[in-house]
C-alpha cells in the first residue's frame, strides 16, 4: 500500500488545475539531458546545482503549462501560438528560435524531415515554414496558423496533438533546457547588476526568473536608483501605509473590466497580503521586492496592459510565500490562519 500513499502525495503537490488537466510529460531532470559545464559553474554562484535547476524549471511551468513539457495553446493573447514549458511563441519571436535549433540539431535535412513527418504530418511543415520562422512571422504564417484554429479559438486537436508531440521529443527537452539555461545565466547577470555586494538569495533568485521569464527584463538601473532613493526616506512607521498603497492599485486593476487571470485569487491575496503588513511579517529584502515588482508589473504591456495585476500576484505570492495564482493558493497569514474562519468571508476592500 505505500505506493499508493506516495502516488497520493504526488498528486496532493500538484496544483489543482493540474490534476484535472490530460496526462502530459511532465517537466523534470531526464538522463539524456545535457547542462553544459561551464554554465553549471556559473549558475553555482547563485545557488543553482543540477537539481535546484529542474526545481527551478518545474516552479516555471506551474503557472505557463501546469507542468508539463508542451501543452500548447493558441492565438488566445493574440500571439498565435505558445508551447513549451516556458510558453515560447510565435507573436514575440521567442518560439522561433527553439524551432530552428530543434531543426538544426539534425545531421542532415532529410533526417529532420522524416522526423518532423513522424511527429507533425499535417502541420510540421507550416510550423517551419520560412515564413513561420521570421520575426515577426509572415502573412502566409499568420494566416495558416489561424487556420489551424477552432471557432472557438482553441488549436484544432491536429494541431494541438502535434505541437505537443514535437515539444515532448527528447530532442526538444535539450532545446527547452538550453534555452532556460541562457536564461538563468542572464538572471545571474541581472542579479549581480541589481546587488553588485550580495547577497543573492534564493528569494531573489525566484523573482528574477519570473520577472525574467513573464516579461523579459529586470527594472532598469536608473529607475531602480530612483525607487531606492525614495525607499530611503520611508520612515519605518509609513512602511506599513506604502506597502498598502500598493494592495490598492492591485485591487483598482483587478476589478477593473480589461484585467484577466486574477478573478479567483485577488481577494483571497488582499486580505492574507494585508495581514502579513498588520502582523509587521515584511523585511526589508521583502519590501524592497515588492516596490520592485510593482515598478515592473505597471510596465507590463501585454494586450495593452491586460495582464498586469497577474503578474503582480505571481511576483508577490514568491516574495511573500504566501499567495493565490489561478486559483492555487499557497501558504497564509499566520494571524489569519489562527482565527476563526481562517480569512474566509465576503472580500474585503483594502483600507489604508
Amino acid at each position: 500500500m505505500r505506493w499508493i500513499a506516495a502516488a497520493l502525495a504526488l498528486l496532493a503537490a500538484f496544483p489543482a488545475a493540474a490534476q484535472d488537466r490530460p496526462p502530459c510529460r511532465e517537466v523534470g531532470d531526464a538522463p539524456h539531458i545535457v547542462i553544459d559545464p561551464a554554465a553549471a559553474a556559473q549558475l553555482a554562484h547563485i545557488g543553482l546545482d543540477r537539481a535546484a535547476i529542474f526545481a527551478r524549471m518545474r516552479e516555471t511551468s506551474i503557472p505557463e503549462t501546469m507542468g508539463c513539457w508542451a501543452m500548447p495553446v493558441g492565438n488566445f493573447d493574440s500571439q498565435l501560438v505558445s508551447v513549451g514549458m516556458a510558453q515560447r511563441n510565435y507573436g514575440t519571436g521567442s518560439l522561433q528560435p527553439q524551432l530552428i535549433a530543434w531543426r538544426d540539431g539534425f545531421r542532415s535535412r532529410s533526417r529532420f524531415r522524416r522526423a518532423l513527418k513522424a511527429i507533425a504530418p499535417t502541420y510540421g511543415k507550416l510550423f517551419f515554414s520560412r515564413d513561420c520562422l521570421k520575426i515577426p512571422v509572415g502573412d502566409k504564417c499568420r494566416t495558416g496558423i489561424l487556420a489551424a484554429h477552432q471557432p472557438d479559438g482553441k488549436l484544432n486537436p491536429v494541431a494541438l496533438a502535434e505541437l505537443t508531440r514535437l515539444f515532448e521529443n527528447d530532442a526538444m527537452l535539450q532545446v527547452q533546457t538550453n534555452t532556460y539555461i541562457d536564461l538563468l545565466l542572464e538572471v545571474r547577470a541581472e542579479l549581480f547588476r541589481l546587488w553588485p555586494a550580495g547577497p543573492i538569495t534564493p528569494r531573489k533568485v525566484k523573482w528574477a526568473i519570473d520577472t525574467r521569464v513573464q516579461q523579459k527584463t529586470l527594472p532598469g538601473d536608473e529607475d531602480v536608483a530612483r525607487l531606492r532613493r525614495k525607499l530611503g526616506n520611508v520612515p519605518s512607521s509609513e512602511r506599513a501605509a506604502k506597502l498598502k498603497a500598493i494592495l490598492v492599485w492591485y485591487q483598482g486593476l483587478s476589478e477593473a473590466v480589461d484585467q484577466d487571470g486574477v478573478g479567483r485569487d485577488y481577494a483571497w491575496n488582499i486580505r492574507q497580503w494585508t495581514c502579513l503588513i498588520d502582523a509587521g511579517q515584511i523585511d526589508d529584502e521583502q519590501f524592497e521586492l515588492l516596490h520592485l515588482s510593482y515598478l515592473r508589473s505597471r510596465t507590463a504591456t501585454g494586450n495593452s496592459g491586460r495582464w498586469q495585476a497577474l503578474t503582480f500576484s505571481r511576483r508577490a505570492k514568491i516574495i511573500l510565500g504566501t499567495g493565490s495564482v489561478s486559483g492555487v493558493r499557497d501558504g497564509g497569514c499566520p494571524t489569519m490562519q489562527s482565527s476563526p474562519g481562517g480569512g474566509g468571508g465576503p472580500p474585503k476592500a483594502v483600507e489604508g
